[in-house]
């Protein structure tokens, strides 16, 4: 595990969100943070101190959305919190992952920290400790429109702190009060502006999208595996993978593909076999790899970008400023930036399944193969192979095209008109998340494929960090001599591609980018 992550100290990165989602990674809020959160309480206290005489502030003394003119006595303050948070609790369908409460819960403590939105101290407390004593709120998928930001799912999380809704504590659902309690935690009394504060963000989309970049990412790099045992499988050429090429055409993505790509191929003697065989290019699906996996990884880099800007955001609204005293009314709840960046990542990790599909036909379709049998088996009519294996792929590349249409040119009014542009960025980083899981089972069908066809390449061998990767497969599934149910190894190579071990297999040889 980690060292502990500090709030305020250090730069919220994906990485670290991940750690903090999936391998319980324990946090602490930093000196500088928590002195930052003080004195923009100090502004709110203010306002609350001077009573019915205060001007109106939007969500301190005021109702909202629609209802942002209408003033709120000062006693009734903290009763306009609470109720803002149980009646902001509207979330339908399925509930969300552990890892993505985790990491909703990681991002709003880190909102809080940047110390533009006026909550005590012991607010942020709260979170954190939620997270480190792993009290894990249930909170619905559905009910997000991106703007004012993820207002159901963030009061479904508001809802445990004041003790109410549910929650799940060492593998047990129970409502939040009793949760809270045996986990040792008291419940929250809400402040002046505080359940405003916990509710408006972008954190669930965030939470979605940026651990679905991070498994893109990953499957980046597997597409370089996946398509360099492929090339050798089809005995195709190394050769569109010379730098020189790539220097002409200098993409970060684009160049770093390639060079994984060369390295994976360096000191193959199969490509030593047909070195003098006459062809002149290969199929696009082939040849073509660093420009198309290269494009995928720019775009995910640009993702990222985008991704962590707003992990160390504030989007909370009004926002506080210490310096002049005042509340300020503005935007930047909207998931408008982070909806595009998701629907850009959604296209650009589509193509990986799409180009992966394709050179899955290549090494099955006997007009396309150089000297294998019809897919992939030896006696085939017999038996048909990895036939629906491709049909699968197939599938999922034209699930992929559905779900790649972008989300963020939707929106539809509410509250009265008061929200008549909304970003749709939950639903953006839910198809991103889909089409990832997608991807990464095309690519396990690729592996399954041409480890099949490194196998009747045999006596030929593989480069040695190919020969490495399908040692691997190899150790957990069995070549195929005719035909068996193959949606096991599927899944089984999938695995190896979820837990690393095929990148790891080939990084014993070689580096990967």
């Amino acid at each position: 595990m980690a060292e502990t992550l500090v709030l305020g100290e250090e730069p919220l990165t994906l990485d670290r969100i991940v750690e903090v989602a999936r391998r319980r990674t324990s946090v602490a809020i930093g000196k500088t943070a928590r002195e930052r959160i003080a004195r923009a309480r100090a502004v709110v206290d203010a306002i609350v101190e001077a009573g019915d005489g205060a001007p109106a502030v939007y969500g301190v003394n005021t109702g909202f959305g629609f209802l942002a003119d209408v003033r709120i006595s000062a006693a009734e303050i903290r009763a306009l919190q609470r109720n803002l948070v149980r009646s902001h609790a509207a979330g339908v369908g399925p509930l969300l992952p552990t890892e993505v409460v985790r990491a909703m819960l990681l991002l709003r403590a880190q909102v809080l920290c940047v110390g533009a939105s006026g909550v005590r101290p012991i607010v942020v407390d709260h979170l954190v400790e939620l997270l480190n004593r792993g009290v894990h709120p249930q909170i619905p998928a559905q009910g997000s429109v991106g703007a004012s930001g993820d207002l159901a799912p963030l009061a479904h999380l508001a809802l445990v702190l004041i003790g109410e809704g549910e929650a799940e504590y060492r593998g047990e659902v129970s409502d939040g009060a009793e949760a809270l309690r045996r986990a040792g935690l008291p419940p929250l009394e809400l402040g002046a502006k505080e359940g405003l504060s916990l509710v408006n963000g972008t954190q669930l989309m965030t939470a979605i999208g940026g651990l679905a970049l991070v498994d893109a990412e990953q499957a980046a790099q597997i597409a370089d595996l996946a398509g360099a045992l492929s090339l050798e499988a089809w005995t195709g050429t190394p050769r569109a993978f010379d730098p020189r090429i790539h220097a002409l055409r200098p993409h970060p993505g684009q160049a770093a593909s390639a060079r994984n790509l060369a390295r994976l191929l360096q000191g193959s003697p199969i490509v030593e076999s047909h070195r003098d065989c006459g062809k002149v290019q290969d199929p696009y699906s082939l040849r073509c790899m660093p420009q198309v996996h290269g494009a995928t990884r720019d775009a995910l880099a640009y993702a990222r970008r985008v991704l962590e800007i707003e992990a160390g955001a504030a989007t909370d609204n009004p926002l506080v400023f210490p310096d002049t005293n005042e509340l300020i009314s503005g935007g930047n709840f909207h998931g408008q930036p982070v909806a595009l960046a998701l629907d850009f990542a959604a296209i650009a990790v589509a193509e990986l399944a799409n180009i992966s599909e394709r050179r899955i036909e290549q090494l099955l379709n006997p007009h396309l193969s150089t000297g294998l049998p019809p897919f992939l088996i030896q006696s085939s009519g017999l038996n048909s192979g990895y036939m629906m294996a491709q049909v699968t792929a197939a599938a999922l590349v034209s699930e992929n095209k559905i779900l790649a249409h972008p989300a963020s040119v939707d929106s539809i009014p509410s509250s009265a008109g008061r929200e008549d542009h909304v970003s749709m960025g939950v639903h953006a980083a839910d198809k991103l998340r889909r089409i990832v899981e997608n991807v990464r089972n095309a690519l396990a069908i690729e592996l399954l494929c041409a480890a099949q066809g490194i196998d009747l390449r045999a006596p030929l061998l593989p480069a040695p960090a190919l020969a490495a990767v399908h040692h691997t497969i190899r150790q957990r599934v069995p070549r195929l001599e005719s035909d068996r149910p193959i949606h096991r190894d599927i899944a089984t190579v999938r695995e190896l591609v979820d837990d690393g071990s095929l990148l790891a297999a080939a990084r014993e040889q070689i580096p990967i980018e």
